[in-house]
């Protein structure tokens, strides 16, 4: 426990001391007032469970605990975006009398211990409280809360381990799918599913104070914990250890050697490109993007779950807007790894902002693509989709790339386990809730005074007018970054991992 406590203010300290830390300030006060407003949403969903259900032939509280399963999927999901790998700075212990083993306790006991795993909390305990409370009191709230606690703590183990093999090999992701999709077709598909009776039994081992049930669970947290460590022991150790993996032959180097026709411009999207699909954090980000709108859009495009017309709304949007939050955010981040070099040349860094802009403007025919099912089902127009591309590639990717001028931060392109991850700054947090919220509001007032042919076409029109002027804009924002060159230049030098 005292490695433990140590660790944890050597982090502390760490974050005080990082050159970051004074513009993550508004950062944080952003992510506490979205925290605040989520928890009183779950809240309000608890009570009205609770209020839906009664009278029903089951309590609410059993019909939630029978489909459980359903609210643990979320939160796997959930983690995608908010939850990373535990990034405990291990490398500078591993110089110390210390086993590794401790180390690696120590980020999976902070892991167990996240705020995170008490989100849904504040939709369960609204819920114990309206429907258990009266059949077993206050006593079985309690122990009704410590359950789902531990079941979410699971749920963390779970996803650090998938997450974990995921970053290493793309393929380890029909492990939860094989996982989910195997317990959701034996709670659903039987009429009288012995399933959905196992899971209501165990929410009421949690409400009655069963041993048997918290034993249980407490199996697999520990099961989980071993592998865990045995696997980011040996992925901490072939990362530190620059050891590469033997066992993939390359058959072939790609030289895109078709972009040679486009000049200097080519070079850089060339560039880019290797980028991209020879990092281990870059090929991370580009998995977990794809396999998020793909899962979004299987579900949109085969499941009535998101058929009313908001939800519709926002996926699609979503599905668009994530290309560019997971990439043009931290636009120069990767590049700041190398920035010297770039500045060497004269307005090298415009022709890397042309190329930037023109591969991920392309890279917007993925989403369209992965919802082509949803548009054949009807669920989605292809002028919808059409136009939320322009739009995308447009203002969003307009106001993505102002980005490019204060962007001050080196993110390092390799290191997964050992790197410390920093929030983003202020500005990043503002400009996310900007190119996620602007357009949800501007589609929701055109499709009230418009409808939705108009607002398609209005879109069109202005995201066809950005993309026109694309090189104008792109130009200034060249300007505005080399006005501030030997800032950003000392940025890029003082966050560069040692």
């Amino acid at each position: 426990m005292n490695l433990f406590l140590e660790l944890r203010r050597h982090g502390r300290l760490a974050d005080k001391r990082h050159p970051m830390y004074d513009k993550n300030k508004f950062g944080r006060v952003f992510m506490y007032a979205m925290a605040v407003f989520w928890a009183g949403y779950l809240m309000f969903f608890g009570s009205l469970f609770a209020f839906a259900f009664d009278g029903e032939s089951r309590e609410p509280y059993q019909l939630i605990n029978g489909v459980i399963i359903i609210f643990l999927a979320l939160d796997f999901l959930m983690r995608f975006p908010f939850q990373k790998t535990p990034t405990q700075e291990v490398k500078p212990y591993l110089l110390l009398p210390v086993r590794r083993k401790r180390l690696i306790d120590c980020l999976l006991l902070r892991s167990g211990l996240n705020g995170f795993n008490f989100v849904w909390l504040f939709f369960f305990v609204p819920l114990a409280i309206l429907s258990v409370a009266r059949f077993y009191g206050v006593a079985g709230v309690l122990t009704y809360s410590v359950g789902i606690w531990l079941l979410m703590v699971m749920d963390n183990y779970w996803f650090l381990l998938c997450r974990t093999l995921m970053n290493e090999r793309v393929w380890w992701g029909i492990l939860p799918l094989a996982v989910y999709g195997g317990i959701g077709c034996a709670l659903f598909i039987p009429d009288d599913s012995p399933l959905f009776d196992w899971s209501v039994t165990l929410g009421e081992g949690f409400i009655t104070g069963n041993p048997v049930s918290f034993l249980l669970v407490l199996g697999v947290i520990a099961a989980l914990w071993l592998v865990n460590r045995r696997v980011m022991q040996g992925l901490i150790y072939n990362e530190l250890n620059k050891v590469e993996d033997t066992t993939v032959k390359v058959r072939r180097v790609s030289e895109y050697r078709f972009l040679d026709r486009y000049g200097e411009m080519g070079e850089y999207i060339r560039l880019e490109l290797k980028m991209m699909l020879r990092n281990k954090v870059c090929k991370s980000s580009l998995r977990s993007i794809v396999l998020l709108v793909l899962a979004f859009s299987a579900l949109l495009s085969f499941t009535e779950a998101y058929d009313s017309a908001g939800m519709t709304d926002f996926i699609l949007i979503y599905n668009y807007i994530i290309f560019g939050i997971m990439f043009l955010l931290t636009i120069m981040g990767y590049e700041g790894n190398y920035i010297d070099g770039l500045m060497s040349r004269k307005e090298s860094i415009y022709s890397l902002l042309r190329a930037k802009y023109a591969l991920y403007s392309l890279a917007l025919l993925i989403p369209f693509a992965l919802m082509t099912p949803a548009m054949v089902t009807g669920k989605l127009t292809v002028l919808s989709c059409v136009a939320w591309g322009l739009f995308t590639a447009g203002p969003v990717y307009f106001g993505l790339f102002q980005m490019a001028v204060y962007n001050t931060h080196t993110v390092n392109l390799n290191t997964k386990l050992t790197g410390r991850q920093n929030t983003g700054t202020g500005l990043q947090s503002l400009i996310t809730g900007a190119v996620f919220g602007v357009p949800l509001l501007l589609n929701v007032a055109l499709k009230a005074v418009w409808g939705d042919t108009v607002t398609g076409v209005i879109l069109c029109v202005l995201g066809a007018g950005f993309i026109l002027t694309s090189r104008l804009w792109i130009k200034n924002v060249y300007r505005r970054f080399m006005k501030r060159r030997y800032k950003n230049l000392e940025g890029f030098r003082d966050s560069r991992q040692k």
